[in-house]
């Protein structure tokens, strides 16, 4: 890290970055509002004149070829912008960087590999009290027996697990999800209220057991088509969402719950979704109290495929006239003590979280309370207002 928490801008690349086609969004202070940017050779781009929104680059017809022969004026250099993320040194005449999508619909996939599903069904047990998760956990994982990771949802052998649990007084929604047929598919947050890389995301004061949720996030557009992927945390509030499914909207839905970033990466020659199906996500925690966690996410553990939970989370029963993103869910699930034992893993106010891959980079973000974080105050009326007065 350097002298600020937010790390270097290099860091937040693919490993490749040479060969990664990476876009985004940044604002900018001469235009008072946000514009799409490409990075080239270490230098972020203006494509306002050809893509008036990342909505109109991930809806065209070929995204790729329309980036490629795009051209634009330079904003800056990656680690300028980025050096301006930071919310707590930012000067507001520079530019600096957003989350990289704005008009498509924010959806969500949970319970998409095993451990977390078991992790849900411990939570609604638990009744959202973390200090009672571990007895049920292990009450649990010995009447289910055997590994759940070659188990694949809707099969005979998923139907017939189902039966034994229902005999047994453990049946979940959460499994029913897990290993049923559908797939659970849920709206994250509302248009343009994503944050991005280098700045605060929120958890509420009330929760007391929550955690990140670091994910591989699909780019979709309109049509159906996966152009391309980025990386997301899907902030969790576990005693809340434990209390109820029927809470999952005030555990997801907050200011500064949501963040995907630093870039998206186009699929072309290079990366496609089966590099997506390959990847591994890294997560790790650095606490203000010097506190420090680790752990991965394999996606090749994933229970329902990729191009499947897109399918399901939109086609011909539910449209997305400007896309849509869609977090593919987690494995991590900490079980890990922080403080008292048996209470688990929870934040605390100013730890440090990074996600990172190595085909899609790093998001890093900052844990903070959503009712002390600025509002979120930019929304598609305000937007509607920015493109009018840039229209040539």
């Amino acid at each position: 890290m350097t002298d600020t928490w937010t790390g270097s801008a290099t860091d937040t690349l693919p490993a490749d970055a040479a060969d990664a086609l990476l876009v985004g969004r940044a604002w900018l202070p001469e235009v008072e509002g946000p514009a799409v940017v490409v990075l080239r050779d270490g230098v972020l781009h203006d494509l306002s004149a050809t893509f008036r929104t990342m909505r109109d680059l991930t809806e065209s017809t070929d995204p790729l070829g329309a980036v490629r022969a795009a051209a634009g004026p330079a904003v800056g250099s990656l680690e300028d912008l980025w050096a301006n993320t930071d919310p707590d040194t930012r000067r507001q005449d520079r530019p600096w960087l957003l989350s990289p999508i704005d008009l498509q619909v924010v959806k969500a996939a949970g319970v998409t590999f095993p451990v977390s599903m078991l992790e849900r069904m411990i939570e609604e047990r638990a009744r959202g009290e973390a200090d009672t998760a571990e007895g049920i956990r292990a009450t649990v994982l010995d009447a289910i027996g055997g590994d759940l990771a070659d188990l694949v949802p809707g099969s005979p052998e998923a139907t017939r697990l189902k039966e034994v649990l229902i005999a047994a007084g453990l049946w979940s929604q959460y499994l029913e999800v897990g290993i049923g047929p559908d797939a659970e598919i849920f709206t994250k947050a509302p248009v343009l209220a994503t944050m991005g890389s280098g700045v605060d995301v929120g958890v509420l004061a009330e929760s007391r057991w929550n955690n990140p949720e670091p994910e591989v996030v699909l780019v979709v557009s309109a049509r159906g088509a996966i152009v391309g992927a980025t990386l997301g945390n899907d902030v969790n509030l576990r005693d809340i969402e434990g209390r109820s499914a029927l809470l999952l909207g005030r555990a997801k839905d907050n200011n500064a719950s949501a963040s995907l970033g630093t870039f998206i990466r186009l699929f072309d020659e290079r990366f496609g979704l089966d590099d997506v199906r390959a990847e591994t996500v890294t997560l790790s925690v650095h606490g203000a109290d010097g506190f420090e966690l680790q752990a991965s996410s394999h996606m090749e553990q994933i229970s329902r495929d990729p191009a499947d939970l897109a399918r399901q989370a939109g086609g011909a029963h539910h449209a997305y006239p400007d896309g849509f993103v869609l977090y593919l869910g987690t494995m991590f699930a900490p079980t890990d003590d922080r403080g008292e034992p048996g209470l688990g893993f929870t934040h605390h106010v100013g730890d440090v979280v990074s996600i990172s891959s190595p085909r899609l980079g790093a998001l890093v973000n900052r844990v903070q309370h959503c009712e002390s974080l600025a509002p979120w105050s930019f929304g598609i009326g305000d937007l509607i207002e920015h493109l009018t007065r840039r229209r040539p």
